[in-house]
């Protein structure tokens, strides 16, 4: 199954769950605020993407700006960046797509299409 990890006041959110419904994609939502992927989960999607590790926060996102992780990532060992990630879900990076074969953080339609198309 297909799940989403989506806050439902992004705009991003909800034109990539538009573009889902418009394709006729079957999908789970997960509120990101109150079903955030836990430490163990970050981790494993992280391996799976490919992605370095911080580019799983969101850092257009308030709490980021707030806490001033720009200048804080470069210091911070992986352990301690997969804590700040599963300690709360507006630090993650949305929408996360999650399928068996892709783990795609923000919605770019080329991506999506080529992960699910």
């Amino acid at each position: 199954m297909i799940r989403v990890y989506c806050y439902s006041k992004c705009s991003t959110c909800n034109k990539a769950l538009k573009w889902l419904d418009d394709n006729g994609i079957q999908y789970e939502c997960l509120d990101i605020k109150e079903q955030h992927p836990d430490k163990n989960t970050v981790k494993e999607l992280n391996l799976r993407s490919g992605l370095p590790l911080k580019k799983f926060f969101n850092t257009s996102g308030k709490l980021y700006r707030e806490m001033e992780l720009s200048k804080k990532l470069p210091d911070m060992s992986d352990e301690e960046v997969l804590e700040l990630l599963a300690s709360d879900g507006m630090l993650v990076k949305r929408p996360l797509l999650v399928t068996e074969k892709a783990v795609l953080a923000g919605f770019k339609e080329e991506a999506w299409k080529e992960a699910l198309l």
